[in-house]
């Protein structure tokens, strides 16, 4: 068994006493409570221990010496009396010993013999003078018979005792029960064992599995069992980075092999081993991960299933699975029988899926500590045993050998195992390995999109391909893709518009906006009292800043102004070297002037509009204009300061880290947006605490807390393309950051430091001074994007905890991949998806579109002979202003349809920008002739173009009256022609028929064959006059003649 240390290396090993003293009292008192049902009666305790041996293995002897003096004394016999504690063993062992004989006569009453053997010694005479020592006492004698004697010593100890003539009896209950619950000590070494096992499994195995599916690389199981037993016992490669870890004097080793199974073979068994079989990763496949470590020879264990491309047997089984290994957890608490763990577990099944019941493991589990499999403590249907504070438990709960409908043999029968280590507390139980998660989302991995396309590519339908040939010019491939795509969007029409309808009759009762009637304003008093003036400086302008107040002199007498009452102030300089200020003031009625709610409650009241001064100090003027210039500002800032928190949700206070844990840290970084103010700028901490992350300066004052409850998403993005590396928070509900009102927050540190070249001239690319600039960069880059991962790794765990479970909070990544060029707002910007948002974070104002919020995406300005083209977002709120994208090229339209496809959002093309609040207004103002004219569909472009060419008018559905229909379908629909056309007509023509798609001109063509009675007419003739016609349109701008100087448009008459 792995163990703290061997006692022979006496120099560097000592014996902690204190430890030793509380637990031999907790020894004897047990023995005494319980001797006749737990230790067999027995009078005398007998523990012997075998010499040392590389294999692993669980002794309760080596147990005893672990628990009771810290270190395992191979080849040492022990026993233990009422008055008496014998050691048998060699001197440097026996020099160890020496420290606890006082202890030991302090704590019960008990005399510490040493019975020491020489280096050559047999040992018989001491084993024979520890016999007679037992006969003294008693004939009964208590010993661990499950045990086997190993080595001549001990061989020959077991022979003497059973030719003794004493009553022997099994103790091995007694010695279980001692060590079923853990002290503090022993609990802190079961949670770094927990913490080593975990990071393994989610630092190491996780990533390295992960890297040979991406790879496609042939590895075996055994492979991945030795690459994983040298990353436990190197713990630090692997993040395992706890401060109190001593590699000198902490020992950490591995409990069994690592285990790994996949391709149909699957053993749930803890004495299962990996084979030599290649790691199976194809579709449906299933592959179990489970290992175990140790810490100072404390035992935890962890396993994890991970689903490949699965089907929907093995996703049932793994949700039922996942639901009844939690029930287990939480049904762990003091003072219950362990057989209710096991019959909570089987509870889930028989409800969820009772077909995988035969298949469910016969036990949840067992105790675990310094044995791998406590006796005594197994967690099956049969033991009622209490459960107790402090005892540790492996819950281990899987599906042995079921089938799935597939006709892959390796992937026909399959099996699934989780287990966590769970550690019982006063309240119930602390998962002690949920630093790697079992999830479904982080379990179940998708690789079959690309397979699948091919197979789409390789297999299309006759109708698809007879859709190809009548409507684009490209292979099959490319057209299923896009037949399947608008397919996809046809059903994602029919969905949107049966939501829409179902929301906006569900929405009537709605009144205004939903936002509370904003708060009044309060009476402006400077002074409440005459006494309060200050005392007049002669007959001049005075301000008092204290009481936000200008003084100006009327008739002889001061007469207090608030500053806000203060329209503008001037100065103007006379001929005469008189300079005039003019004071002009808000007076209800007059135009541009806001509205007061103090003037109407004063109505009869006279109000000043405007003073003037006339003074020969011009100097003093000019002072007195700027202060009342800076006064009003600073009012003004604070009055908007004080409406803007006064419409604040109220948040919960933030709990700092106490001594449970310290905050996760984050030094040296910027906020966006900025604190304010003239002084110098900071950089700062982040710190994630029990409830909330806080950013802080070295100022008291600029400080800002972020409740996790507040958070709506968060995301890390690190420097590749960028300057900058950042977290960024978007809330549910304002907070303020200094003097701003925000929904965004932002932390960031600049990756690349400002250089000034001096000296002007290119370097050279092989100039040694600029290589290592370069590679200082880059190594600063990395170093700053490990921070911030490093961050987000540890506070993703701790938003792992049960308590943050329904907050749903996870740091998302965006995809720059997926990213496109565009213009949100005033200024060109690299907007990217992530898997819920699209976001922009590098200009501001920053970008974060929540993709569940989103009704419905307008491609904008769409054509061919278009550069660019626009995205309108309208929100399921229509009250709530649609979110424009400008001048995104043309080159990224089908990426961002791919993209819209995938995430189930509708889109529609146009050729016009439409104005869409008169559009969303109307819908709202007549929600069922919205939907009684097909909803969404007036935006349909396609269907439009699609329509019988027979047809007389085109149905546009639903189409809003400020939407100008498209000239080029009025034309086609119309057999009459004008008479008279201008010149700006026929460019305008020209313009538009640049664009046209094969569609378009191919139904023009048609309308031009029945004007000229030709249906009959062959496809190639027909396609001819088509191409004539367009080139006839293309050329009609450069003809001469009459007025216009281009032919005739027609325009029609209905």
């Amino acid at each position: 068994m792995a163990a703290n240390g061997n006692a022979s290396r006496g120099s560097i090993c000592t014996i902690n006493v204190n430890t030793f003293s509380r637990r031999l009292q907790v020894l004897y008192t047990n023995w005494r409570l319980h001797k006749d049902e737990l230790w067999g009666s027995a009078d005398a305790l007998v523990v012997a221990t075998p010499p040392p041996s590389n294999d692993l293995r669980y002794l309760k002897s080596s147990a005893l010496n672990i628990w009771l003096l810290g270190y395992e004394f191979p080849e040492t016999i022990i026993v233990f009396t009422d008055k008496h504690i014998h050691f048998m063993c060699r001197p440097k062992k026996a020099s160890l010993i020496e420290v606890v004989k006082k202890s030991a006569k302090e704590t019960v009453g008990v005399d510490v013999v040493v019975h020491v053997m020489a280096k050559n010694d047999s040992g018989s005479s001491q084993m024979d003078s520890l016999l007679d020592s037992i006969r003294s006492v008693s004939n009964s004698v208590g010993y661990i018979a499950r045990e086997a004697p190993e080595g001549e010593l001990l061989e020959m100890w077991a022979d003497k005792l059973k030719g003794s003539g004493l009553l022997l009896s099994d103790m091995t209950n007694g010695l279980s029960d001692l060590f079923a619950v853990k002290d503090k000590n022993e609990i802190t070494c079961v949670k770094k064992a927990s913490y080593l096992t975990a990071c393994a499994m989610k630092n190491f195995v996780v990533p390295k599995v992960e890297k040979v599916i991406d790879e496609e690389r042939k590895v075996t199981h055994a492979l991945l069992m030795n690459d994983t037993e040298k990353a436990i016992l190197d713990p630090v490669k692997i993040g395992f980075n706890l401060k109190s870890f001593n590699p000198k004097a902490d020992t950490v080793d591995i409990c069994y092999p690592p285990i790994f199974q996949s391709g149909g073979k699957f053993d749930l068994r803890p004495t299962a081993s990996s084979d030599d079989e290649f790691l199976y990763y194809d579709s449906s496949s299933v592959i179990i991960c489970a290992i175990g470590s140790s810490y100072n020879s404390y035992c935890s264990n962890i396993a994890r299933t991970y689903l490949i491309d699965s089907n929907v047997v093995q996703s049932k089984a793994y949700e039922v699975l996942l639901k009844a290994h939690e029930t287990a957890i939480l049904a762990l608490k003091p003072g219950r029988n362990m057989s209710v763990v096991y019959e909570a577990a089987l509870a889930v099944v028989k409800r969820d899926a009772p077909e995988l019941v035969p298949n469910l493991t016969k036990s949840a589990g067992t105790g675990i500590g310094l044995e791998f499999r406590e006796s005594g403590l197994g967690l099956n249907a049969k033991n009622e045993r209490l459960i107790k504070a402090g005892m540790v438990f492996n819950v281990s709960l899987g599906f042995q050998n079921l089938q799935a409908n597939t006709s892959n043999p390796k992937s026909r029968t399959f099996s699934m195992l989780l287990a966590d280590t769970i550690i019982v507390t006063d309240n119930g139980s602390d998962v002690a390995t949920s630093a790697s998660s079992k999830a479904m989302k982080d379990v179940a991995y998708s690789f079959s999109e690309d397979e699948e396309e091919v197979k789409v590519k390789h297999e299309p339908t006759e109708k698809d391909v007879v859709f190809a040939k009548a409507t684009l010019r490209s292979d099959n491939g490319e057209m299923t893709k896009e037949v399947l795509r608008k397919q996809h969007q046809a059903e994602l029409a029919r969905q949107k518009n049966e939501e829409t309808a179902r929301r906006l009759a569900g929405a009537g009762s709605s009144n205004g906006d939903g936002r509370a009637a904003a708060k009044t304003a309060n009476d402006l008093v400077s002074y409440k009292s005459v006494n309060e003036l200050p005392p007049p400086r002669g007959m001049t302008i005075q301000i008092d800043q204290k009481h936000d107040a200008i003084l100006v002199p009327v008739y002889g007498i001061m007469v207090p102004f608030h500053v806000a009452t203060v329209k503008t102030v001037t100065s103007q300089q006379e001929t005469n070297r008189n300079c005039c200020i003019r004071i002009v003031f808000n007076v209800p009625g007059t135009p541009f002037t806001p509205h007061d709610a103090n003037s109407l409650k004063n109505q009869s009241a006279i109000y000043l509009k405007e003073v003037s001064f006339r003074s020969k100090d011009s100097r003093h003027i000019s002072e007195v204009v700027g202060l009342i210039k800076t006064l009003r500002r600073n009012v003004m800032a604070r009055e908007s300061e004080r409406a803007e928190r006064a419409t604040l949700v109220g948040q919960e206070k933030l709990v700092l880290s106490g001594n449970k844990f310290k905050p996760i840290k984050l030094h040296d970084l910027w906020i966006r947006p900025t604190f304010g103010g003239r002084a110098r700028k900071l950089m700062g901490s982040l710190e994630a605490h029990t409830n909330g992350l806080r950013y802080s300066t070295t100022r008291n004052d600029e400080r800002v807390d972020i409740m996790y409850a507040n958070i709506k998403h968060a995301f890390f993005q690190p420097a590749e393309k960028e300057m900058i590396t950042l977290l960024h928070f978007h809330l549910h509900n304002h907070i303020m950051v200094g003097t701003k009102k925000t929904k965004d927050v932002q932390f960031y540190v600049e990756v690349m430091e400002m250089v000034q070249t001096i000296g002007g001239g290119k370097r050279s690319a092989y100039d040694p001074d600029e290589i290592e600039e370069e590679q200082r960069e880059r190594d600063r880059k990395n170093k700053i994007n490990m921070d911030f991962q490093n961050f987000v790794n540890r506070v993703h765990d701790l938003w792992g905890q049960p308590q943050f479970r329904d907050l749903d909070l996870e740091f998302d990544q965006p995809l720059r991949e997926l990213g496109f060029y565009g213009v949100p707002y005033k200024s060109s910007s690299f907007i990217v998806p992530t898997s819920s948002c699209l976001v922009e974070f590098v200009e501001t104002p920053f970008v974060v579109i929540t993709l569940s919020e989103i009704e419905i995406v307008n491609l904008e300005r769409v054509g061919l002979a278009q550069k660019n083209f626009d995205l309108a977002i309208v929100f399921k709120d229509f009250k709530r202003d649609v979110m424009r994208i400008d001048s995104i090229p043309s080159s990224s339209i089908d990426g961002i349809k791919e993209w819209l496809d995938t995430t189930d959002i509708k889109y529609y093309e146009s050729r016009l920008n439409l104005n869409w609040r008169p559009i969303l207004k109307t819908i709202m103002d007549d929600p069922k002739k919205f939907i009684d004219d097909g909803g969404w569909n007036f935006l349909n472009l396609e269907g439009t173009d699609s329509d019988s060419d027979n047809s007389g008018e085109s149905d546009l559905g639903y189409e809003p009256s400020d939407v100008e229909p498209d000239s080029a379908s009025e034309d086609d629909d119309s057999d009459s022609e004008s008479l008279v056309e201008s010149e700006d007509d026929s460019e305008e023509e020209s313009e538009e028929e640049k664009g046209k798609t094969w569609e378009e001109l191919e139904r023009e063509a048609s309308n031009a064959d029945r004007e000229h009675g030709a249906e009959s007419d062959s496809e190639d003739e027909r396609r001819r006059r088509r191409k004539i016609k367009a080139m006839g349109k293309s050329r009609g701008g450069g003809g001469g003649g009459s007025s216009g100087g281009a032919a005739a448009k027609r325009t029609r008459f209905r």
